[in-house]
């Protein structure tokens, strides 16, 4: 007989931003408040060659990654975190950069500086809540931490 495997309900995964860009310090990291969803995205890069070993078939390798993530939530004035993302919609370059910090279900922890890309800062359904969404990008290699280390 198998172990029953572990789940967790996708609240449980925690995320931090700075709130003074790339100067953040701990002190500076929070939760924004009302984050409903969201999805972490992979784009792995391969390159792809025929050698002549192969008989004729693919040999790949993947040679670079980039690391993203989409939020969806609600707009909370007053909120320390939220008030900082939303404050974004207009910045570029290192003025829409920041410290980013995932802890997983799991333990695990995942840390790099990010681009915060506002893609909808407020509106919505006229009786709905405010909305605010974002897309975070790793900014160069991320450091992860294993569960338990």
């Amino acid at each position: 007989m198998s172990e029953a495997a572990t789940v967790f309900p996708v609240h449980n995964n925690k995320f931090r931003f700075g709130t003074k860009g790339l100067k953040s310090t701990e002190a500076d990291m929070v939760m924004p408040k009302d984050l409903t969803n969201f999805a972490p995205a992979i784009d792995n890069t391969t390159d792809e060659w025929y050698a002549m070993d192969a008989g004729g078939w693919a040999k790949n390798a993947v040679v670079g990654k980039k690391l993203s993530f989409s939020f969806q939530g609600k707009r909370s004035v007053g909120d320390p975190g939220n008030d900082y993302i939303a404050s974004l919609f207009m910045a570029m370059g290192e003025d829409a950069m920041t410290k980013f910090e995932w802890e997983m279900v799991s333990g695990a922890k995942l840390a790099f500086d990010c681009v915060i890309n506002v893609t909808t800062p407020g509106g919505g359904d006229t009786a709905a809540l405010d909305t605010l969404e974002f897309e975070v990008v790793c900014y160069g290699k991320p450091n992860f931490t294993p569960a338990g280390a």
